[in-house]
């Protein structure tokens, strides 16, 4: 169980280095990892590794130094949600699957990496489609990197083309995994590891996706997203980062306000894990303007726990707290509505009743381990918003209609219980239910209570 903290806390996916070459001397097959580029099957040329069908096709040696390696994953999800936006609006009870299907080619030669990935991404029997619901056909990753190492031990990378990035829990940057269609960002990376520092610089234009014919994903310089980002580990478990970046985009519309939105906004966390306790706490800062307002928002998070090792089924006791800033004075010439970015869409629940925007949650939870391929938790929690001025959010950052300057702080409870199953290393399945109770604000709004059930399996070749 504290392996497994330890790899969710420090190494949860996100854009970092590509790994070096691995070490031929270690008889093991390469792990599937989340982010499939990251995946060295070099290794294969070992012929002590075990083999499995088509591992001719996983790595296929073209020169010295240089292979090609495919790969795939499919993904299908069957949801029923009954209160889509809280039932606001007369939404429709709805059960569906989300489908999606990727397959890539990736391209090694010495310090030089071409990955191309496509995607193809269905929501049969959805009613109200979203652009995260489905893209028909199109390119999810195309990029070329390349890795330089200096004789002080430090190292340089460069990333450039369309590429997906993530930073620390995916609180705010996000792979933004839980929805059908992933976040892409056309984009230039490059950093720089030095012992125990680790130095990011990103210029991005994030891709929307249109859906309207096959691969007619785009980006623009209307929306655009880029900064620095700085990491130091005082250990390999215990560390601390710091980012300033600028997220703008053009004509954009919230409750109070409307026109084109820039964002400065600065990130500091604080995480680790020592002895049988783990932790991750971040806070963010907003500041920039929307039209002829001023921005002033903030977010905090935390997330906490401990194990107890020694006993049974490892379980963990853990206790997550979040909040983040609402508009509190619609005339005011500040806006102090915190925008949650690029939001993973299941930091909170995968039924996404929650958005990261004018909220106050406190979530205890209890993790178990029957097994060591299964893992069980239960959650209870409570939401408020931190303004009664601004609107009650669904994710990202939906406002539910009539909830603004209406009703009271408290937003309500939900209950939420989790199974995931490592089947072998190519196979995954998990379930999900959330049972959310709304508060009479959101009843006065016209909504009500809210089940969720999501039943998953991957596949990862």
């Amino acid at each position: 169980m504290k392996a497994a903290i330890t790899a969710w806390l420090i190494a949860l996916p996100m854009a970092s280095a590509i790994p070096a070459q691995a070490d031929d001397s270690e008889a093991s097959r390469p792990t599937i990892l989340f982010n499939r580029w990251q995946e060295d099957w070099s290794v294969l040329a070992n012929p002590e590794v075990p083999r499995e069908p088509f591992d001719d096709l996983k790595y296929a040696p073209l020169w010295t130094g240089a292979y090609v390696s495919l790969g795939a994953d499919i993904r299908e999800r069957f949801e029923a949600q009954d209160a889509e936006n809280f039932g606001v609006g007369d939404t429709p009870s709805q059960e569906y699957v989300i489908s999606r299907t990727e397959g890539h080619v990736d391209f090694h030669w010495d310090g030089l990496q071409a990955f191309v990935q496509l995607q193809s991404d269905f929501a049969p029997g959805k009613l109200i489609l979203t652009p995260v619901d489905q893209d028909r056909l199109d390119l999810e990753q195309a990029f070329v990197a390349y890795r330089i190492e200096f004789g002080d031990g430090g190292e340089l990378q460069v990333r450039a083309g369309r590429q997906q990035i993530a930073f620390d829990l995916q609180r705010f940057i996000s792979v933004r995994d839980g929805p059908n269609v992933r976040q892409s960002f056309d984009a230039l990376w490059m950093e720089y590891k030095l012992g125990k520092w680790l130095f990011t610089g990103f210029y991005s234009q994030p891709v929307q996706d249109r859906d309207l014919r096959v691969f007619d994903d785009y980006s623009s310089n209307s929306f655009t997203y880029g900064g620095v980002h700085a990491e130091y580990r005082f250990t390999g478990t215990i560390g601390v980062s710091a980012s300033i970046s600028q997220f703008k985009q053009d004509d954009v519309r919230w409750i109070a306000v409307a026109g084109d939105e820039l964002r400065n906004v600065f990130d500091g966390r604080f995480f680790g894990t020592y002895k049988d306790f783990d932790w991750d706490v971040e806070g963010m800062g907003q500041l920039g303007h929307i039209a002829e307002d001023h921005i002033a928002a903030w977010a905090i998070g935390a997330l906490a726990g401990y194990t107890f090792e020694a006993v049974g089924w490892t379980p963990r006791l853990g206790l997550q707290l979040d909040a983040a800033s609402g508009n509190s004075n619609p005339n005011s010439k500040t806006f102090g509505t915190f925008n949650p970015l690029f939001p993973n869409g299941y930091y909170v629940t995968l039924a996404g009743f929650t958005g990261y925007t004018n909220f106050v949650h406190v979530k205890p939870s209890i993790t178990v381990k029957p097994v060591p391929e299964l893992t069980v938790m239960l959650a209870v929690a409570d939401q408020w918003r931190e303004t009664t001025a601004d609107a009650v959010y669904t994710q990202p950052d939906i406002p539910v209609a009539g909830t603004a300057n209406h009703g009271s702080a408290y937003t309500g409870a939900y209950v939420q219980g989790r199974l995931d199953w490592q089947v072998n290393a190519h196979l995954t399945a998990s379930l999900e239910a959330v049972r959310f109770n709304v508060a009479e604000s959101v009843i006065q709004a016209g909504g009500h209570d809210g089940n969720f059930v999501g039943v998953e399996s991957k596949f990862a070749w």
